[in-house]
């Protein structure tokens, strides 16, 4: 019985082997050279002023007097560093910019968690419950998410001066929340707009409330889109100078304000290779929040983030 099956498989199947057919060489187009020529010359748009600020920093004064700003350190040296971190002027206070450091943190995180808790229910109600005027309320939100912020500077200093938190921390952190509630409220309803109407219908028979639906159902699928907003957010509220100049008060400017104190005030002559320091100092936070959840942000997006 054997014997026939392997005699049947022999003449089922083929004596010889297919043909291999060598594959085609793709040819470049002077497209894809124009497009490489492109993407080439906007990195080196990026890459070459943070390469002359690196190597500035890492040089002494003597070498940077030599005029060549490209060229590499004679050896590496980061006493500018550690001067732009603990010792560097800013007015008449020459702490370094670590107490800007200190007062940027204790300005994140008051203005995260009153941004997203804020701006993500606002949006869990008007994706996934009928609320009353909604539509308007998404029109005035579109609206302010493009007004600018100089237009409401004045009254937001006089909002702060009645709360009795002008020139502190909160103030600093409240202006912060205030202004990225449109944009972020609108990221969070289209995103809730995603979620199956049906989970929301089995959700209420089994009697769920609006915050027990919120805080049971709707926070746990909200991973990837809670990683955007941070993103976005850390970001914005870490670098900016205008609202930490103008609500601030001495001892509560964050670190961007302390930067340009620092790049301003000389004493005799200008440390060029400090004040490349300090501006790395001041710009690293973010770029590891974007090492260590740019995978996150991408998948956040791709998710549904930004969708209509």
């Amino acid at each position: 019985m054997s014997t026939a099956a392997e005699t049947a498989l022999r003449r089922v199947q083929p004596d010889e082997e297919p043909v291999a057919f060598p594959r085609r060489k793709r040819r470049i187009r002077g497209r894809q050279i124009a497009i490489l020529a492109f993407l080439t010359i906007c990195a080196l748009f990026f890459c070459v002023p943070l390469y002359v600020i690196v190597v500035t920093s890492l040089k002494s004064m003597d070498q940077i007097r030599q005029g060549d700003i490209f060229a590499l350190p004679w050896s590496l040296n980061f006493d500018a560093w550690w001067t732009a971190w603990s010792k560097s002027c800013s007015g008449t206070s020459c702490h370094g910019v670590k107490a800007g450091f200190i007062n940027s943190l204790e300005i994140l995180f008051p203005s995260l968690i009153l941004s997203i808790a804020v701006s993500s229910v606002t949006g869990y109600a008007l994706a996934l419950w009928n609320v009353k005027w909604a539509n308007t309320f998404l029109f005035v939100l579109f609206v302010c998410a493009f007004v600018p912020f100089q237009i409401i500077m004045v009254p937001l200093i006089v909002i702060t001066g009645f709360m009795k938190i002008y020139g502190t921390i909160w103030a600093i952190a409240v202006v912060h929340a205030a202004l990225s509630m449109p944009l972020l409220t609108l990221i969070f309803r289209n995103y809730y707009k995603g979620i199956p109407q049906e989970i929301m219908s089995a959700a209420m028979m089994d009697s769920g409330s609006f915050w027990r639906i919120f805080g049971e159902i709707i926070l746990p699928m909200s991973g990837n889109i809670m990683i955007v907003v941070l993103i976005l957010q850390i970001t914005s509220v870490w670098n900016d100078f205008l609202i930490g100049l103008t609500y601030g008060g001495i001892g509560t400017q964050p670190m961007t304000v302390i930067l340009a104190n620092v790049v301003i005030t000389a004493l005799g002559e200008a440390n060029y290779n400090v004040d490349m320091a300090a501006a790395l100092l001041t710009a690293f936070p973010p770029l590891v929040i974007y090492f260590v959840l740019g995978r996150f942000f991408v998948q956040g997006i791709t998710a549904g983030a930004i969708k209509g």
